[in-house]
């Protein structure tokens, strides 16, 4: 079982440590853009374009699926990338967790990019599945980059900026940027900060086990958490054969895949 995730960058470790979580025999093949990144203030043509080349770059090696471990490209470029691709390959794209996180009332909170903020694609799946939760966007400039780079400083100050926008009687975050989930402790000791006391724990959704999930029933196969952790890593950087990059290492996801990989 051979499984593909495709972003800019290092936003595809927190499904990528989920697939190999839930199959740890899976192969697991990694396919950034270094060359392109940030796709972000990219326009959704030229958006397209990186994605398809990093898409079927991925295709080459032949995995059953494809993960699209990135919300822009998602928004952007999903049709085109399963008109590329599918049916030979499903393609499995990344929606923030609005449904479950309005499932269970109170207020939610969704954290994103400042372009997607306010878009039609983020107002659409509020009206369609919120639910009359009330909802608030937070947009959160700067935040995906500073993961991007590990700069904790920076990570720091956007979190603690869109942390004074959320409601502090927020119940639910959705994180609407895959980047986000890479440092979701210090997002949430930002929120509880200035929670007021007596509020039961802020509920986070991400979406890294949601795909991993999606991916697997989209090939017919199981979760089988105890098979034998057999599954290899490979990585592409804009198409080319590749190491995972150093600034992955900064995470417990990009450690815990790069430990795996080197016991093989």
């Amino acid at each position: 079982m051979k499984i593909a995730l495709m972003d800019s960058g290092i936003g595809l470790l927190p499904a990528a440590a989920a697939v190999r979580r839930l199959r740890p025999d899976a192969d697991i093949l990694l396919s950034n853009d270094p060359d392109g990144m940030p796709w972000g203030p990219r326009t959704p043509e030229d958006l397209t374009g990186r994605a398809l080349d990093v898409a079927l770059a991925a295709a080459e090696h032949r995995p059953q699926a494809l993960i699209v471990a990135c919300n822009t490209a998602t928004v952007h470029a999903l049709p085109a990338l399963r008109a590329a691709l599918e049916p030979g390959i499903p393609v499995i794209g990344t929606v923030p967790a609005i449904k479950p996180a309005a499932a269970a009332g109170g207020k939610v909170a969704i954290w994103a990019t400042p372009a997607t903020t306010g878009s039609a694609y983020q107002r659409g799946l509020i009206r369609d599945f919120a639910d009359g939760a009330e909802v608030t966007e937070v947009p959160c400039p700067g935040l995906a980059d500073a993961v991007e780079h590990v700069d904790r400083d920076a990570v720091d100050a956007a979190v603690d900026a869109a942390a004074a926008l959320t409601p502090p009687d927020v119940r639910a975050v959705v994180l609407g940027c895959t980047h986000y989930e890479l440092v979701e402790e210090r997002i949430l000791a930002a929120l509880e900060a200035r929670r007021r006391a007596g509020l039961p724990p802020i509920v986070f959704h991400g979406s890294a086990d949601a795909v991993a999930a999606q991916a697997l029933r989209r090939i017919g196969a199981e979760p089988a958490p105890g098979a034998d952790p057999t599954g290899t890593l490979s990585v592409l950087l804009s198409g080319r054969p590749g190491q995972l990059p150093a600034t992955a290492l900064g995470y417990a996801e990009g450690r815990a895949l790069a430990a795996t990989a080197a016991a093989r």
